[in-house]
């Protein structure tokens, strides 16, 4: 736990403010009385419990600059991208300015105010091939999604700016705000007695985002930089993932089809064989994430159910 004295009065700009990632982040930082923290999203407006909020496309250069000049930050966490696997292989263009020129637009504010950048990349970065991997593995994405991500990494590392990459899979976690995690979206639709169907041959070790968050407070504690990966301790499948979930929810497993990924005809390849080895971040940060089945408990208090 980082505690407030911990941090002295340090100003984060947070950005994908409104999403999954970016609503966690907002609820760790938000109560420690030396961190200043401003939300921003491409929302018109957003309700955060008090927090300061600014509306900003982040694929917008000047935007950019307007926010962070106004705001001058000492540090940008991006939790901002364009997620959606699939449509980044027809809408190639959207996608390359989220998770790539924005990148560069906040990597160069930060060089210009001495800030540091904390920006979210993936495993998908990888082929999936001889997984998991460690931070030194050779990247090969096999999809555009995974191209931009790789892009975006090669754009901080030439950027001149202060930077932290931190690499996660499947992330997962609840805030009530944002888009659905997986473990939500597998709850609502098996309470409905909904048959779903769960690939059996896509394995990961999944990140929950509160380990996320909470390593990325030990980034700024200590100002550590460079890539580190971030992910759960139990390498499993995307099924027995599922058959977990719905057994500590207790939910129907027969609900659950298992499928191999070519089944589904998806326009984007998927790394199979993935997951991210996290010794680094222990060894350097003390990452200790939480026990799988901890989470998913924790998840059903959050959720009331």
């Amino acid at each position: 736990m980082i505690y407030s004295h911990d941090i002295i009065k340090k100003r984060i700009l947070v950005t994908g403010a409104t999403g999954l990632l970016g609503g966690h982040v907002l609820h760790y930082f938000k109560d420690r009385k030396n961190i200043q923290l401003l939300a921003c999203s491409i929302e018109d407006s957003a309700s955060l419990d008090g927090i300061d909020y600014v509306k900003c496309d982040i694929t917008n250069r000047d935007e950019v600059k307007k926010v962070a000049y106004d705001f001058y930050p000492d540090f940008i966490i991006n939790a901002a991208a364009y997620t959606n696997v699939n449509l980044s292989e027809v809408e190639r263009e959207k996608a390359w300015k989220l998770n790539v020129h924005a990148v560069e637009y906040l990597a160069e504010v930060c060089r210009v105010l001495d800030a540091q950048l904390i920006h979210i990349s993936s495993d998908y970065i990888f082929d999936g091939k001889n997984g998991p991997y460690s931070e030194i593995d050779k990247p090969n994405p096999v999809s555009y999604y995974g191209r931009t991500k790789l892009a975006s990494e090669n754009a901080l590392k030439i950027s001149g700016a202060i930077h932290t990459i931190l690499r996660a899979n499947v992330l997962y976690g609840t805030t009530g705000t944002g888009k659905k995690d997986f473990v939500t979206w597998l709850v609502e639709n098996l309470m409905k007695n909904q048959q779903v169907r769960i690939v059996i041959d896509q394995v990961n070790n999944p990140t929950y985002a509160e380990d996320l968050v909470e390593l990325m407070g030990k980034i700024i504690l200590y100002q550590k930089h460079g890539i580190y990966n971030v992910g759960g301790l139990k390498f499993l499948s995307r099924y027995d993932f599922a058959l977990m979930i719905a057994d500590v929810f207790k939910l129907d497993p027969s609900l659950i089809t298992p499928i191999k990924t070519e089944e589904l005809n998806q326009p984007a390849l998927r790394p199979l064989k993935s997951g991210l080895v996290t010794l680094k971040a222990e060894a350097e940060l003390g990452y200790r994430p939480h026990e799988l089945i901890e989470t998913l408990f924790i998840i059903k208090r959050q959720l009331s159910l």
